[in-house]
């Protein structure tokens, strides 16, 4: 065989295979609105969305914050970016996340074509930390998304905004706040929360950001998902939610919490 022909044949069974993936996905969410893919890489996962022809309202980026825990690579400010980069090819508004002097790293490499909307911060008081500070009481998240991407203040409006909206009255559209404050879930906060997962984030939270960027019925996608909680936060939203993570562990953790079991996909 020559290698043209080995190389048509390799792309004809990549793109078959993607296809597969595709109806694969495609049925679950019709099935339980929740997807959770086998453990991979998150450049891997976006790969798959990108073939399958997924498109994603938005998407949820929680790496690892390369101080030890997760690993440390020389390269991670460029390796992030890269996770951007690919990430933007499917959608439509991204959040990364990160302690306020890792993410501070991202504001001026943030890549075209997309741009900052927002700082946010999530703010608690309840971190058993015996080092108080600033950071230790805080983490950051950037919200980037693609120029002309659609956001959802509406959805943080009083009962009063709404009907001077309605009515046609409402002289501007008012934002939530940039700073969420929510307890971390740890000892008996967020108890039903908890899944054992070191870095797991409040619901609340995550529910908030994905009220800002979807609608009941938006594709969501988590390709580091650690405990599920995006996943959870978009089921309980009525949003449709595809999650991965490379742990097996932490897969499992979300397969378990979520009540889905991870889908197979064609090798």
């Amino acid at each position: 065989m020559s290698s043209a022909i080995a190389t048509e044949a390799l792309t004809v069974t990549r793109d078959n295979a993607f296809v597969s993936a595709r109806t694969i996905i495609e049925n679950a969410l019709r099935e339980q609105r929740t997807v959770v893919l086998p453990p991979m890489d998150v450049l891997s996962s976006i790969q798959l969305l990108v073939g399958a022809g997924l498109r994603i309202n938005t998407t949820m980026l929680d790496p690892w914050y390369n101080k030890g825990v997760g690993g440390v690579r020389d390269d991670y400010k460029e390796y992030i970016v890269s996770i951007l980069r690919q990430a933007a090819t499917v959608s439509q508004h991204i959040y990364l996340w990160g302690f306020p002097e890792i993410v501070a790293s991202f504001v001026e490499r943030v890549p075209e074509p997309l741009q900052l909307i927002a700082w946010l911060t999530w703010y608690y008081k309840n971190n058993p930390s015996v080092i108080r500070g600033w950071r230790s009481a805080q983490m950051a998240c950037l919200h980037l998304a693609q120029p002309q991407a659609k956001l959802h203040p509406e959805h943080f409006l009083n009962d009063a905004q709404k009907e001077k909206l309605a009515a046609g009255k409402l002289r501007y559209m008012p934002g939530p706040t940039s700073v969420i404050e929510a307890p971390l879930n740890i000892g008996f906060v967020g108890r039903r929360e908890q899944t054992g997962h070191p870095a797991q984030k409040p619901l609340t939270v995550f529910k908030r950001l994905l009220e800002m960027t979807t609608v009941p019925g938006d594709l969501v996608f988590d390709p580091m998902s650690g405990a599920g909680t995006t996943g959870e936060a978009a089921r309980d939203l009525d949003r449709l939610a595809i999650i991965c993570d490379h742990s097996e562990e932490y897969t499992a953790i979300a397969e378990k919490r979520l009540g889905v079991s991870r889908i197979q996909l064609p090798v």
